[in-house]
């Protein structure tokens, strides 16, 4: 035999299943709204229908027409439950053009909501973290740790057990892999293994989180937030020389820093006084926007491209929000108005692009090395040049003081007649007429005083093909005149 039940029992028995449990706002009742009622009962005023508004608590709570959308404990005067189970097509909401139906599940759980108070909470970005109580649990003797006791207790809740401990091999391999990303040698396993002290599993904790691994680990997942590793530019994608700050993550995670200074030295460490250049180089989290190099761009249009990559990321990384939508108008979701977008944007839009030169120790003192050996090798360039072959020294007298010097002399000699040589020529330049010429894209003709002149359209990179074949003997320079065209 069936059983019909009507509507508005039927929500009565799934409320009152819903009732058990206490309905959390941004939880259970925030979604259900924004999905289905914001559009029209948001924070837009341009879409605002009647004047009614249900995202936040002063809105939902006020009397429009009337009427109020939520009366804390009270369905029968909430219009906000009598529209949603309302069998009348014309008075249901959400309405029947908008295509969107609730669920037998989410209007129980509005009604639950109501009944319980209807109490609206902020967006959960901006509430404050608590630290909850420790809950009760039965099996004390299996809690090592206060994360134990919220795992033990909704274990026991849902009527069930610990799975059993994972043998040491596997222990050594998990804990390896979460905080270093690395597994462990064979050898490392093994002696965790035969460690049989009680603290053997702290220890290898301890060793791991000083390990310059860990740090490298956990970077990665910042310097994603970061755009490390996205493409450089629009049209080009150059390299991209910003690995210092890739090494202020990893040293900074390493180091332990405070995450109140982690944030201030990346969003404005250029901007503390005297900064250094570890604190510049902390800015590079918002240097990471994508560049266009090509000819022709507006520079200014694609800065505010830059302006706006910049609120975005600093709004999902830093206040959990996305803040994309309220640059053409105010979030339909999240608490953000239209005008608040560009508020944002002001503390950002004063962005420099310098290039900052960043000393590197090693590469440095590699530099300096390297300068030394040239100095070295220069100074004892006069000795690699030999005398005329009827000259011969011994290995000893070579070494001497008298032949050094005698030496330079003879290279002195040798480089000032090759000079001499070379001015007494340089008076008798001739012009040299190309018997071929070629390019990539210009014009290329010889003029009746033997000048190239290159006409016609261009391209960026230009090259010019010569060939020439001289007469004349003996040639020991040559010299390229740039000549401009009264054209």
């Amino acid at each position: 035999m069936k059983i019909l039940i009507p509507n508005y029992l039927l929500i009565a028995l799934i409320g009152g299943a819903a009732n058990a449990a206490e309905i959390d706002f941004n939880r259970d009742v925030r979604p259900i709204l924004a999905a289905n009622c914001f559009d029209c009962h948001g924070p837009d005023k341009a879409a605002r229908k009647a004047g009614r508004r249900l995202d936040n608590r002063s809105g939902a709570y006020a009397e429009t027409d009337g009427v109020r959308a939520v009366v804390p404990g009270d369905l029968g005067h909430s219009e906000l439950f009598r529209r949603i189970s309302s069998s009348d097509p014309s008075e249901r909401m959400p309405p029947a053009k908008t295509k969107r139906t609730l669920s037998d599940g989410e209007v129980a759980t509005l009604r639950s909501w109501i009944e319980q108070g209807g109490n609206y909470a902020e967006h959960w970005a901006f509430i404050r973290p608590v630290r909850p109580e420790l809950p009760e649990v039965k099996r004390k003797g299996w809690v090592r740790g206060e994360i134990d006791r919220f795992v033990l207790a909704r274990l026991e809740k849902e009527g069930m057990g610990p799975s059993p401990e994972a043998d040491r091999y596997t222990l050594i391999k998990r804990v390896y892999l979460d905080l270093i990303g690395l597994p462990p040698t064979p050898g490392e396993a093994d002696a965790f293994v035969s460690d049989e002290s009680q603290d053997a599993y702290e220890k290898v904790v301890d060793r791991l989180l000083k390990s310059k691994h860990y740090g490298e680990r956990w970077a990665r997942r910042w310097l994603d937030l970061a755009r490390y590793s996205a493409t450089n530019g629009y049209e080009k994608d150059r390299p991209r020389s910003i690995w210092p700050y890739r090494d202020w993550v990893i040293n900074a995670i390493n180091s332990g820093m405070p995450f109140d200074q982690f944030t201030v030295e990346q969003l404005a460490g250029d901007m503390l006084p005297n900064a250094s250049v570890s604190l510049r180089v902390a800015t590079g989290f918002h240097r990471n926007t994508m560049l266009n190099e090509e000819g022709g761009i507006d520079p200014l249009e694609f800065r505010f491209h830059a302006m706006v990559d910049r609120v975005a990321t600093t709004g999902t990384t830093w206040l959990g929000l996305t803040l994309m939508c309220a640059q053409c108008h105010t979030h339909k979701y999240d608490p953000i108005e239209h005008t608040e977008y560009y508020g944002i944007m002001a503390f950002l839009n004063n962005a420099d692009e310098p290039d900052l030169d960043v000393p590197d120790m090693q590469s440095k003192q590699r530099r300096r090395k390297l300068e030394f050996d040239i100095a070295m090798a220069e100074r004892d360039l006069v000795n690699q040049f030999p005398f005329p072959h009827e000259i011969r020294f011994s290995k000893e007298a070579e070494q001497s003081p008298e032949v050094k010097a005698l030496r330079r002399e003879w290279v002195d000699r040798r480089f000032s007649k090759w000079i001499e040589s070379v001015r007494s020529k340089a008076v008798n330049w001739r012009i040299l007429k190309p018997v071929e010429l070629s390019s990539t894209m210009p014009k290329l003709r010889v003029l009746e005083d033997g000048s190239v002149l290159a006409t016609g359209d261009q391209t960026k990179r230009d090259i010019y093909s010569t060939r020439f074949k001289p007469s004349l003997q003996g040639i020991t320079a040559l010299r390229l005149e740039v000549l401009p065209h009264e054209s």
